[in-house]
């Protein structure tokens, strides 16, 4: 049976820092996936959770068990785990570069925080730049706290793995994503435990079979997209409601 080839574009689609591939670098080096996981400040499990991604969007393994290895379990990078960190490697570098040209030729300079959105390719219509304005940790999950460019917050829920893998920390910018599917907006939505609620200025209006489709409009640029329930008619211009579960919005992250 042939060998899938090696997904580069897939595996590095964000960022070449990531921390999953941090765990990568560090198995390469020590031969030990829980002396890895220490290294980067993560669980054995996110550690674990980071390799099976990768594998998952490389279409290839890794890593492998190998004899020995420090702190025992012994773990070895296999060769296309071994090309992943050179492509990343020369990924970093190249960026870096674009990066130094556009500072150096834009009067203002551009972060790399400004540019954190523009690799996504996702089917989720709703992506909303914030930061990351505190972490509470709820048994195996995380409530993180964001703060949107106007001052509203909005709230996501995600494993403990996944707050350790993305780095989460205070002050972080992120890209906060969900689904319009997800979000409900009508003129009044009563609060509920777990749900966020956003109020806004009805935008644009498209009829759908069920409902209708709105774009709730925060600020000039900054909108959330959902659907209204059967029966509830708004009209562009009239303040409005959306609610988006805590467990429906997912986070993006970029360096």
């Amino acid at each position: 049976m042939t060998r899938p080839a090696l997904q580069f574009s897939q595996a590095l689609g964000h960022d070449a820092a990531d921390k999953r591939l941090d765990i990568l670098r560090r198995i390469g080096q020590v031969g030990s996936i829980s002396e890895a996981a220490r290294g980067a400040g993560v669980s054995y499990k996110a550690a674990w959770q980071a390799i099976e991604t990768l594998s998952n969007l490389a279409g290839q393994a890794l890593v492998e068990k190998a004899v020995g290895g420090s702190g025992g379990g012994g773990a070895r990078l296999t060769p296309a785990g071994q090309r992943l960190l050179q492509a990343a490697e020369l990924f970093a570098q190249a960026r870096a570069s674009v990066l130094s040209r556009l500072d150096h030729d834009s009067p203002g300079g551009i972060r790399p925080a400004d540019l954190l959105g523009l690799g996504l390719r996702t089917s989720m219509r709703n992506q909303l730049p914030c930061r990351v304005s505190a972490l509470e940790s709820d048994a195996a999950r995380v409530r993180v706290t964001l703060d949107l460019a106007d001052g509203r917050r909005l709230h996501s829920r995600i494993t403990s793995e996944s707050a350790e893998l993305l780095g989460l920390v205070p002050g972080l910018p992120v890209i906060a994503l969900c689904k319009a599917t997800a979000v409900t907006v009508a003129d009044v939505l009563a609060p509920r435990p777990g749900v966020n609620l956003l109020h806004g200025t009805v935008g644009r209006i498209s009829a759908a079979q069920h409902g209708s489709e709105v774009s709730l409009q925060f600020l000039p640029g900054l909108h959330l997209v959902g659907f209204t329930p059967a029966g509830v008619a708004l009209q562009p211009g009239q303040p409005a409601m959306a609610a988006v579960d805590e467990s429906a919005v997912v986070i993006a992250v970029g360096q």
